[in-house]
């Protein structure tokens, strides 16, 4: 037999290389194990994530409306150059379905999520010379299909399109009653890829004056733009309105969820010390006979 010394290496080398070969093999096996673990964790993930996208999907009808659309919304830092903002709500639309909602071309872009409802809200500035309208459309989609809207609207760059507008809620005897569409002259569409939602609201001028040149929130809120909604702000009411619809609409998802979270726990809990007071009882270490937790 060959002794180590032939292939010019010490006998410790040697030992110490096959040791080097078992601790990769090993490493090897523990890293396929801990991936098939974390494989099957994203799955149990993919189906939480799934269980929350579908709860908010109802919350248009378990969430208050003064949760979702409170009377006052405070906006600091939300006006042109950082200036604070406060707007109020003069309507609250009835909850609906999407039709006339949205010009054709756009509720065309968002048909492939569908529409299953749709609720709204015109708010005013404190100054009452400007409106805006947001709204939350809830969709019938699943998360790949809103994921796959989303990269649509941002590679095509649907959301600063002036043929892809959504409409006004114009309240009769209110600030808002002459907003209609020649009225509006600011946007935003905003895709949510973690909820089946989209956010959108559109502001105007409060006196009914015609708007000609329309431009997207996200253009009207650049410096040194010279359209009417930038030089008036309405860019900035725009995407202030719905930026705070959109984290009240989470927010208030997370409350009822934790909520219904909590109840859960509380009957689970309960359950148990039930099952476990009538397992005392049966050994004969319960109370008295009405009852074996004594309840009665």
């Amino acid at each position: 037999m060959l002794s180590p010394a032939a292939f010019g290496h010490s006998p410790l080398t040697v030992r110490s290389l096959v040791v080097a070969v078992c601790l990769v093999l090993g490493v090897g096996l523990l890293g396929g194990a801990a991936t098939g673990t974390l494989l099957s964790g994203d799955e149990a993930g993919r189906h939480s994530v799934a269980a929350g996208f579908d709860g908010a999907r109802a919350a248009w009808h378990q969430i208050p409306v003064d949760d979702l659309f409170p009377r006052t919304l405070e906006g600091k830092g939300a006006g042109p150059g950082g200036a604070d903002r406060r707007w109020t709500r003069v309507a609250v639309a009835p909850d609906s379905g999407c039709a006339h909602a949205f010009d054709p071309l756009l509720a065309k872009a968002l048909a492939p999520v569908g529409c299953a409802r749709l609720v709204r809200a015109t708010y005013a500035d404190e100054t009452s010379s400007s409106i805006t309208t947001v709204g939350l459309m809830f969709t019938k989609a699943d998360p790949a299909a809103m994921r796959d809207l989303r990269q649509r609207f941002a590679a095509q760059n649907l959301g600063r399109r002036t043929d892809l507008m959504p409409r006004p809620y114009a309240a009769r005897g209110t600030v808002a009653a002459d907003f209609g569409d020649a009225q509006r002259a600011s946007w935003t569409v905003r895709v949510l890829r973690d909820a089946p939602v989209v956010v959108y609201s559109v502001s105007g001028f409060a006196d009914g004056r015609v708007v000609t040149d329309p431009q997207s929130a996200n253009d009207a809120t650049r410096k040194a733009e010279t359209s009417a909604a930038a030089q008036a702000g309405l860019g900035h009411e725009a995407q202030g309105i719905a930026d705070r619809i959109e984290r009240r609409l989470r927010e208030a998802t997370v409350r009822r969820e934790s909520g219904d979270a909590d109840s859960a726990a509380g009957d689970g809990r309960g359950t148990e010390d039930r099952d476990r007071a009538g397992g005392h009882a049966a050994d004969g270490h319960g109370g008295d006979e009405s009852g074996g937790d004594g309840s009665r």
